[in-house]
Formats: C-alpha cells, structure tokens, sequence
C-alpha cells in the first residue's frame, strides 16, 4: 500500500495519510509506505521524526510535476504497490499517472477539501483519471457531493470520514467547563481559507458587550497573512486578548484548559481540528459550510453561524461565554459525538477495508 501526498505538513491531508501508515504498521496485512511529495516548506526535522519513530517514508522531487511523476514511477516499480492511494490536490494527479505509467493495479484518489484550485484543464485530467481510478474516496459527505458535482462516477465515489487520535482527550471529563479557562481556541493553519479575520471582528464586538476572553491562536502560516492578522488586530483594539501562538505540540492540553473552541472558515473537507475540540469537552462554534455543518448538529453539540458574519459569531460566543448550562450541555454533547462516531479506530477500518477489497478484486491481495 503506498500512500502519495504533500510534504507540506500542513493540512489533514498529510496527517490522514501518516494515520493509515501508522495503522497498518501496527497490525494487520497491510505493509505500507509513505511517499511525502516536496515542497519549498517541507520541514527535514518533520521526515527526520517520522523516520526515527520508524514510519516507512520516501520523498519524491517537487520541483517540476514531471520530475515527481519520474520519481513515484521509480518507487512504485520498486516497491510494487497492490494499491496507490493519491491523497489531496494536486498530488492526485501526478500519483495516478505515476501509478499508471508503473501498472499499479489498483489506484485511489481521496480528495480532502470541498474546495480547490481546479481549472478546466484540471477538471478534465481528473475526469479523464477518474475512468481509470478504482475508487474516489470524499472525506467527508460534503466532499463526496461535490466530487460527485464535478462529474465523478457515482458508482465507485464514496464517503470515507476523517477521525481523530481519542487517547490524548481521555481526561476531557475530568477538566469540567466550569474549572476550564473562559477562553476561546481556534486551532488552524493561518491561511486565506481560514476565516480569522471574522473571528477578530467578532472578538470587537464581543469587547464591545463587555466580554473580554482571551483569544488563542494555535498554527503557523505565511509571514505576511499573520502580519496582516496582527495589523487587524490592532485596528480592532483585540491585540491585547489575542495570542497567536504558532505552531504548538500541545494542542489538547490547550483545548482541555479552555472552554470554547471555534473554527471560523471558509471552506472545509473534514474538520479534525473542530473535531479534537469536540473530543477535548470544548463548547464548539464552526461556520456552516459543508464538512463543519456534517460534525455540528447546531444547538445540540455546537453551534453553527453563517460564514463571514462576525455579528452571528459573536452572538454565539456570547451566548456560550454567558450561560454554562448550555455551554456544558453543547461540549457535553459534542464530546459523546467524537467519541462515537470520529475516532481514528473507526476511519482506519473503513480504509483498510477498502484497499483489501480493491486488491481481492484485482486478485493481487498477499496471503496473511
């Protein structure tokens, strides 16, 4: 099983794909391989960690797609895959024709966002690959809808969601809301897809009201869009209740020491990040795109605001930093929600699942 994805680090895409290595590393039939595609951003301490907690890893060149095509042929005729699952765009281009070119006989795409950067032309590769492709995994149902809007066959497009590591929020019920910091965590890479600016305005507003959380920011991100989310931040008046922390290994330590936490965004695939805090105990706020409106059942285990509309945003932070009989109720709610239906468990058997039947079907499938 190879899997074939960005070495960006920065989306779930990647982390989905470690998940599957690390799963079937673990256990079962399955001998995987990691294949990180470079990026100007890859980080070699990220490869290096992942190299020394034992992860079989390559990396391909990124420089031109010719040259990662070149180079995921190479492997593959090396390693001889039985399934080669393309994770996100673009690389699920240049993983199927490099999985073509080396005679993979079975190919995967999984598409992780509702929303990319398809042209025409990209449109019609993904079509044209499509034909060729033995399933089309969405990771989430909104994904599956849109795919399934871009022309992709209905007969082998599928639903497959994301989930979660559960271990590190075992405590979350032993954090109760009322002990918690009355603050406000968003954990995300800072970028345009990420609706951050909405999040500070509403952050004003609520000042305005005479609420004043503190605010925290957990991800890292180009250096001009945090330099322009400062700058805002200051025009608001926030800057002083605003923390933007970086990049931070202890993110569930931060979401169970904090009350809320919101993800205020564009666009999404499958929000993991919403979704730890959910497993964390957090009252959870996300804007009501496709992928969020999935995981947030609105006024059951979170609620749900209008994309862009700071004044809805703040209306529901305030509502949660106001009355801790719904705020406990809502992470109540949203915990028992991530434990039973998003844990990584549950992703991984359905994953797994699926590439033995792929490989029984094209009788390559490897004696236990």
């Amino acid at each position: 099983m190879l899997h074939f994805v960005t070495g960006g680090f920065s989306g779930g895409a990647t982390q989905v794909a470690i998940a599957l290595v690390n799963a079937a590393r673990a256990e079962g039939p399955i001998e995987p391989l990691l294949v990180l595609r470079r990026k100007r951003r890859t980080d070699p301490a990220r490869i290096a960690e992942l190299e020394q907690a034992g992860v079989p890893v390559r990396v391909v060149a990124g420089w031109s797609h010719l040259a990662t095509i070149r180079e995921l042929v190479r492997l593959c005729r090396e390693f001889r895959p039985d399934v080669l699952v393309a994770h996100g765009f673009s690389e699920h281009l240049w993983g199927r024709y490099a999985g073509l070119l080396a005679k993979v006989p079975n190919l995967v795409h999984v598409e992780h966002n509702t929303r990319e950067r398809y042209t025409r032309w990209r449109i019609a590769q993904t079509r044209w690959l499509a034909r060729r492709t033995a399933r089309i995994v969405g990771c989430s149902e909104g994904v599956r809808q849109v795919l399934l809007q871009m022309g992709m066959p209905a007969d082998r497009t599928i639903a497959i969601s994301n989930g979660i590591r559960l271990e590190p929020f075992a405590d979350a019920e032993s954090n109760p809301l009322p002990a918690r910091a009355p603050g406000i965590v968003m954990v995300s890479r800072l970028s345009k897809q990420k609706d951050h600016p909405t999040l500070l305005r509403a952050i004003a507003l609520l000042r305005a009201r005479g609420l004043l959380p503190p605010v925290l920011l957990a991800g890292t991100g180009k250096a001009r869009y945090r330099a322009s989310l400062e700058k805002l931040a200051g025009e608001l008046g926030v800057d002083g209740q605003v923390q933007f922390l970086g990049l931070r290994r202890d993110v569930p330590e931060l979401l169970l020491g904090h009350r809320v936490a919101v993800l205020s965004t564009h666009y999404e695939g499958m929000p993991l990040a919403l979704i730890e805090g959910m497993a964390a105990g957090c009252a959870v706020v996300g804007s009501a795109v496709p992928g969020v409106r999935e995981v947030i059942r609105d006024g059951v285990d979170g609620l749900l605001v209008a994309p862009g509309d700071a004044q809805a945003l703040a209306d529901a932070l305030e509502r949660l930093l106001r009355d801790d009989g719904l705020a406990e109720s809502i992470a109540r709610q949203a915990r028992l929600r991530a434990v039973e239906e998003y844990g990584r468990e549950r992703m991984n058997a359905r994953y797994e699942a699926l590439f033995l039947e792929l490989a029984r079907d094209a009788g390559t499938a490897r004696p236990d």
